[in-house]
């Protein structure tokens, strides 16, 4: 195995344990699931920017926090599916200025996130859909710019710690 992918797997690792930490952490845990929800952990979608083990990493994080935590099966597949795309589209944008790169995770989080938790929890209501989607979005929208991007300015300055 190349140093580079032991390094980037340790990363990945490092981030996905991170992630569950931050989501399952005794009293901000109650800010992880459901319609209201801002995850402290999100502020790691920053985190693509600077390396594609990110992608990966946020990924388990996200699917191991809802396989504990969450609201069963179906936030296990589509919010990792969310975080996923989401983290995939933000390197994406990685060369764009980082308040850009953060919005893949409020786009994708609000509207895969809230799509599910209506149809899991309201029976596919239509004023439950849009609310649902605008609280989640809310809620990502604030952890992603009034933490995730502080995080991403501190990183760039500081940017060879994702030498891999």
């Amino acid at each position: 195995m190349k140093k580079g992918t032991l390094r980037g797997i340790t990363t990945a690792s490092a981030i996905s344990a991170i992630y569950v930490i931050l989501t399952l952490f005794p009293g901000i845990s109650v800010l992880s699931f459901g319609p209201l929800q801002a995850r402290i952990s999100e502020v790691l979608c920053v985190l693509p920017v600077f390396t594609p083990w990110a992608i990966p990493g946020l990924a388990v994080g996200c699917f191991v926090s809802n396989m504990l935590g969450s609201v069963g099966v179906a936030d296990m597949i589509f919010g990792t599916l969310a975080t996923l795309i989401a983290s995939g589209a933000s390197y994406y944008l990685r060369k764009y200025p980082l308040g850009i790169s953060l919005i893949p995770p409020v786009l994708f989080n609000g509207i895969i996130v809230g799509s599910m938790l209506t149809f899991v929890y309201m029976n596919g209501s239509k004023t439950a859909l849009i609310y649902n989607i605008l609280t989640v979005s809310a809620g990502e929208m604030a952890v992603c710019y009034l933490l995730a991007l502080p995080f991403g300015v501190y990183l760039k300055k500081h940017s060879n710690i994702f030498n891999i």
